[in-house]
């Protein structure tokens, strides 16, 4: 009599389980494996990634529930029902949740947040400040030298040296001048002469906006019908306005520039940035995936500004009549990044510095032509080059990256040829900070930690103080930190050894705009509030 042939469920809930084993067991080790590298990324607190940390844990994770699926379905010999229901219970949990809630924002370690779903966003909630002149006759055009006119300071480089801070934040805090709600974005003040101007995101609309320092009343404000969000990037403009001689240049996320009246806000000129370049907003953000960040440099009567296009013609920097808004050069074949041109000096002459997608280059300061470049590695949708390249010494030029990049120095020699002089990737990861320069050393937030690094011959000499992926801004002997989760940290600028001497809450979320000092006058921002502390100095002679 033949034996009736056992079907395919009862083989498998017979099966011994040491048949499953050798895969089974490969997988454990896997999983071992990816463990042990999480936990030893996350204890690297000098030299570990904690970005990379952070998607190892999460690789771990989700292999031990792969793991774990496998276990009850293909192992574990329950019945059928049992052993799908871990699986099932998932996929239903999954879908409500994210029915029900959105990420909200992640942070520069890629640790997301999430919010619900039919939540209008802070910048919706906040009244829509329309294209408008609220006040006629504000003056911008007189300046001093406590005046913080662009992108970093006066000197575009991050660092105010003739200011002196009182240290003992103890006895002589900072006070609390004005606080209040603001639209998003990653814009950083630009002041003169009592006056800050920033870039927000209220709602639909992308707007300029212009306010008293020493009360935060809103003085005037521009509006387009713009609108920039990613997940990974957030919502609103990423750039610093520039104020010279009175009027306002700002570029937008989307590449939308303008030049206003800083008396009243009133627009002069407005230049749709892709556009010239054959370009379009779908394919700018396929390029540059995280919004332009480039603030415009002034240069006598012109506008320099990272131009970008096509990813098989791309215009690495336009030059625009001030005036008009109309095209003077252009310069350059490679695609933009997220940095900002700076006019530096090299070699006795007068360059245009420029972090371009994956290549640093020096362009002639009044034509734009290209006097050299140097392959530094990026991409603009992947792992961006966001740091600005630094000028110091005889001929010689700082570059830092996060995203495995590191920090490097080359030297430009006579015939304008760079030479490498030294490289290391476990320094200087700024992802999207900028290194100060004071004296022999550089500080810097590597991968969130501040680092001091002397610069001629790549020597760490501290790396301590967890401040995550946030600013850095050097006022004379001591470092300004702004932290990621909104404190500012004063930190002794000395390469002997870390030291705090003070810190103040300044604000309570995610934070990754840079500070501006006005005289006296302390500004901050993020994505959602802005607040002016006064604080003391020991320079009166900078005070407005």
């Amino acid at each position: 009599m033949t034996a009736e042939p056992k079907s395919t469920e009862n083989s498998l809930k017979r099966r011994p389980f040491w048949m499953a084993k050798p895969m089974f067991l490969t997988g454990m080790v896997l999983l071992v494996c990816l463990t042990g590298l999480a936990i030893w990324m996350r204890t690297q607190a000098v030299e570990g990634d904690f970005q990379q940390a952070n998607l190892s844990m999460f690789a771990a994770c989700g292999w031990a529930y792969l793991m774990l699926i496998w276990w009850f379905i293909g192992v574990s010999g329950l019945p059928r029902v049992v052993r799908f229901l871990p699986l099932a219970a998932t996929v239903c949990g999954l879908c409500i949740f994210f029915y029900f809630n959105r990420v909200a924002f992640v942070s520069g370690d890629l640790m997301p947040t999430f919010a619900s779903r039919w939540a209008r966003t802070a910048d919706e909630k906040l009244a829509a400040a329309s294209v408008q002149v609220t006040q006629v006759g504000i003056d911008l055009t007189t300046t001093s030298a406590a005046d913080f006119p662009q992108f970093l300071g006066p000197d575009r480089n991050g660092y105010l040296p003739a200011v002196q801070l009182a240290h003992d934040w103890d006895k002589q805090p900072p006070r609390e001048r004005w606080r209040q709600p603001i639209g998003a974005g990653w814009s950083g003040f630009a002041a003169v002469n009592g006056y800050a101007v920033t870039l927000e995101q209220r709602g639909a609309e992308e707007l300029v906006t212009c306010y008293e320092v020493a009360t935060g009343k809103l003085v005037w404000s521009h509006a387009v019908p713009i609108r920039h969000e990613t997940i990974l990037g957030g919502i609103g403009p990423r750039s610093t306005v520039t104020i010279d001689e009175g009027n306002v240049y700002a570029v937008g996320a989307t590449g939308i520039v303008r030049c206003l009246a800083g008396q009243s806000g009133e627009l002069l000129w407005q230049v749709d940035l892709p556009a010239p370049f054959g370009s379009d907003a779908q394919q700018d953000l396929s390029l540059i995936a995280w919004g332009r960040a480039n603030s415009p440099l002034v240069l006598k009567d012109k506008v320099v500004i990272p131009a970008g296009g096509p990813a098989k013609s791309p215009t690495s920097l336009v030059a625009l009549d001030k005036a008009t808004g109309n095209e003077v050069w252009r310069s350059g074949q490679r695609q933009i990044s997220y940095a900002s041109p700076t006019l530096v000096s090299l070699q006795g002459r007068q360059q245009i510095l420029i972090v371009n997608e994956a290549h640093v280059s020096g362009c002639d300061a009044e034509t734009g032509h290209v006097l050299w470049e140097y392959p530094w590695p990026g991409k603009s949708n992947a792992g961006a080059s966001v740091s600005q390249a630094q000028a110091f010494g005889e001929g010689y030029v700082l570059l830092s990256k996060g995203y495995g990049g590191g920090g490097a120095v080359i030297q430009l020699g006579a015939a304008d040829t760079p030479k490498l002089i030294w490289e290391d990737r476990k320094l200087l990861k700024t992802k999207f900070t900028n290194g100060c320069v004071i004296g022999e050393h550089v500080y810097a937030l590597s991968d969130g930690i501040l680092e001091c690094v002397h610069l001629v011959s790549g020597q760490r000499k501290w790396k301590r103080g967890r401040y995550r992926h946030g600013q850095v801004l050097g006022v004379g002997d001591v470092l300004l930190v702004q932290a990621e989760d909104g404190q500012i940290v004063m930190v002794a600028a000395s390469p002997d050894a870390h030291q705090e001497l003070g810190s103040i809450p300044a604000l309570a979320s995610r934070t990754w705009n840079n500070l501006c000092l006005h005289g006296r006058y302390l500004l901050a921002r993020n994505d959602v509030e802005a607040v002016c502390y006064e604080i003391t100095l020991r320079d009166a002679t900078a005070t407005p």
